[in-house]
This record gives C-alpha cells, sequence and structure tokens, in this order.
C-alpha cells in the first residue's frame, strides 16, 4: 500500500479524529512497489503515517486539496465486514432515534463524515436505497456497500448507484455513474412515506437522490404554524412543506419552483394526499420574479417558506450568495402580512451560520419592519455531525416573526 508521510506536527489533527488530511500536510509519498505511475491513483487505499512513523490510518487517495478522506483511525488495515459493520451502526442509530417506522420509511441511512464515512450518502425510500459517491474512493467500493446495505437493512431490497453530479468532474471514471447495483424498483415504490404523508420519489431524473431528507423536522414546524395561514412555499421542489402546510389546516398554500418537472410531482404528491383539496395553487416561475409580480398586485401572506439552492457551492461565491441571501429576504420580509411568519434556509455549507444570519439581518434592516427570531433552524438526526468534522454542520435556518 502506498504511505502518505506527513510533515511535523501536522498529525495533530488526524490524531483528534479529523478525517481529512489536506495537501499541504504532505511531506513525501512513498508509492507501492506496484505503482508504474509516478503518483497515487485517484480513489486508491494508503497508508496515513507521521513524520515519526507512527501509523495514523487509512483512507481514500484524491486529487485536490483535501489528498486523503480518511476510513479508519490507528490502523493500517481494513477489517473484514468492515462495511456491513458500519452501515450496520448506521441503521442502528436511525432506528433507535424512532425514525424507521411504518409511517416513515424515507430516511437517510449514511450522511458521510458524520457516520465516519467520508464522501458517502444513502438515502432510504421504502425498499430502495440510493447511493452517492462523492469519492472516487467511494465510487470503486460501490458494490460492497450496495452488498453491506441490504445485509444491513431489512426493508431495502434494490440499491440504485447515482453519482453523475457528485464525483470530482476531473476524474478519469470510465464505469457507470449510475444504475441499479442490486435489484430494481417497480412503478409502485416511488412512493414512500415520510411522517404519513406520501411522497413521490423521483431518484432516477431528480436532484440529489430525489427528495431532500433534511427539511423533515423543519416541515414537520410548518404544520404547527400553517393553521388558517395563507402560506407561499418558494423554490418548492416537490412540494414537501406545502404537503405539510396542507395537512396543518393551512387557508391556502401556493407552491412555486423554477421547473415544470418539479411542479408536476407537487400535484403528484398533493392529489395523492388531499385528493379533494380546493386551496392549493402551483406556479412554474423565477422566485425573484415572482416575489417581485405578487408585490406590484399588493399581494401578501401569513407564512413564507424560502429554502433555495445553494448561492454559494465554495468559498470564491460567497460575497454573490450572501447579497442573493439579503434579496430574497428582503421581498419576502415585504411581502408578509404584520403578524407573519417567516422561514428562511441556507444549505450553503460554504456560508456559515453567522454570515446567513448578517444576510437575513441586513435584508429585515432594509425593510425597516421588526423583526424577531422565534427557532434557530438546522438539519435532524439522521444528518449527525461527527464531532471531530465540526464541518458537516450545512444546513441553517431562522423562523422570523414579522410585525
Amino acid at each position: 500500500m502506498t504511505t502518505i508521510i506527513l510533515k511535523p506536527h501536522k498529525e495533530e489533527s488526524v490524531l483528534r479524529f479529523h478525517p481529512w488530511v489536506f495537501s499541504g500536510a504532505i511531506a513525501r509519498i512513498v508509492l507501492d512497489a506496484s505503482h508504474a505511475a509516478s503518483a497515487p491513483e485517484e480513489g486508491e487505499w494508503v497508508r496515513v503515517e507521521s513524520a515519526a512513523h507512527e501509523v495514523l490510518g487509512i483512507g481514500h487517495w484524491q486529487v485536490g486539496s483535501i489528498a486523503v478522506r480518511l476510513i479508519t483511525f490507528g490502523t493500517d488495515k481494513i477489517p473484514d465486514g468492515f462495511w456491513q459493520e458500519r452501515i450496520q451502526a448506521a441503521y442502528t442509530m436511525r432506528e433507535r432515534l424512532g425514525l424507521i417506522r411504518k409511517d416513515n420509511t424515507i430516511y437517510r441511512l449514511v450522511h458521510g463524515e458524520g457516520d465516519m464515512l467520508p464522501g458517502l450518502v444513502i438515502d432510504v425510500y421504502g425498499r430502495t436505497a440510493v447511493m452517492q459517491a462523492h469519492s472516487v474512493g467511494m465510487h470503486r467500493c460501490r458494490q460492497e456497500i450496495a452488498d453491506a446495505v441490504v445485509q444491513a437493512v431489512p426493508e431495502v431490497e434494490a440499491v440504485y448507484y447515482k453519482s453523475d453530479d457528485t464525483l470530482p468532474h476531473k476524474a478519469d471514471i470510465r464505469e457507470p455513474k449510475t444504475g441499479y447495483l442490486i435489484g430494481e424498483a417497480t412503478e409502485g415504490e416511488y412512493w414512500a412515506k415520510e411522517n404519513g404523508l406520501e411522497v413521490r420519489i423521483d431518484w432516477l431524473t431528480g436532484q440529489k437522490t430525489g427528495f431532500f431528507i433534511d427539511q423533515r423536522e423543519n416541515r414537520a414546524l410548518v404544520e404547527r404554524y400553517a393553521t388558517g395561514k395563507d402560506v407561499l412555499n418558494m423554490f418548492c421542489y416537490t412540494g414537501g412543506f406545502s404537503l405539510y402546510a396542507l395537512r396543518g389546516g393551512a387557508r391556502a398554500v401556493h407552491s412555486v419552483d423554477v421547473s415544470q418537472k418539479a411542479i408536476d410531482l407537487v400535484n403528484a404528491n398533493v392529489a395523492r394526499n388531499f385528493p379533494e383539496a380546493q386551496n392549493h395553487q402551483a406556479a412554474t416561475a423565477d422566485a425573484f420574479d415572482y416575489l417581485s409580480t405578487q408585490r406590484e398586485q399588493g399581494k401578501q401572506f401569513d407564512l413564507i417558506i424560502l429554502d433555495p439552492p445553494a448561492f454559494a457551492k465554495h468559498r470564491d461565491a460567497i460575497k454573490n450568495a450572501l447579497r442573493g441571501y439579503q434579496r430574497i429576504n428582503a421581498k419576502a420580509i415585504e411581502m408578509i402580512r404584520p403578524g407573519g411568519v417567516l422561514f428562511t434556509f441556507s444549505c450553503s455549507q460554504a456560508v456559515d451560520k453567522e454570515m446567513f444570519r448578517l444576510a437575513v439581518f441586513s435584508a429585515a434592516a432594509q425593510t425597516r419592519r421588526k423583526v424577531r427570531i422565534l427557532h434557530q433552524l438546522h438539519q435532524p438526526q439522521d444528518h449527525p455531525i461527527n464531532i471531530y468534522h465540526p464541518e458537516g454542520e450545512y444546513l441553517k435556518g431562522l423562523v422570523l416573526y414579522v410585525e
């Protein structure tokens, strides 16, 4: 196995169980004798050692600023049954937290570093697990992982692999990045349940793995606030927040997304759960344009939900992202009736809590309305944050009361 030797004192973060080794921490690389190339192959297993040749762990080599994602610590071997043991531990945690129930068959099974499997995401929808690799190393191990999933999770009989958009673009990967690794779902199995609500999941062509599971608890909070309210759900995707608002007794719910395909799924989800509902409207429109038009028409709402896609996917885009968050939040705050509520979110990992809060503060100040924070929201239990890897905290939300 190729050995990565760190510079003096650069082992300290690894000894604190941080799973990333940065390229700048590497002193030299001792290639395995079988290597014909002058550098490790992306995705291969490598051993990491301190400058004093203490074995720190093994992980997957990758090209970029994060050079190694560590999978184990203090050993240079992957034990037999490793994948099944780690996935079983992840499943057991979700089971003990009460997330796996007949009325809740949607949950995240593996959340990368949060489950000590960096570079791997697995979401479960009923009988089907959808797997995404964010590193070439996890891509190489995909079949072993899929086999471990069906062994560890009693409900799962099919594993779909969907990594076209998550694997490094420059990686030379010639094997398929999508397709079933085990089994196959039938048409009726694209429906799954979240807290008793039925949702159609499009893992074949939809965003991410097909549904944004990380908003489950926040959607339940919207249900509590929605009674008798005029609700606007911006960036609605497949309408998760809209379904909870309807079940909460909203007077009217408006769902808006720029994608017609998403709006079609919203309408299908509403029809499935509330076939007699007359209080839901869906519109295909750009969020900024829609809010501007509605404001010009004097429209106001009691409850608005802003859950946009990541405005900043890397640090170079932070300044523009913060301007975007300020602009969209100001438009929303202007349109809330006195005594109304705004749920606003950022899923941009590059934008931390303080940055996001400052952007929302600036938006509120721009409108000159009295605004108070009711809740500070984050990702749910099945998206855990490894205490040694605080970078895993990405979802930020505020619930605001607007006078």
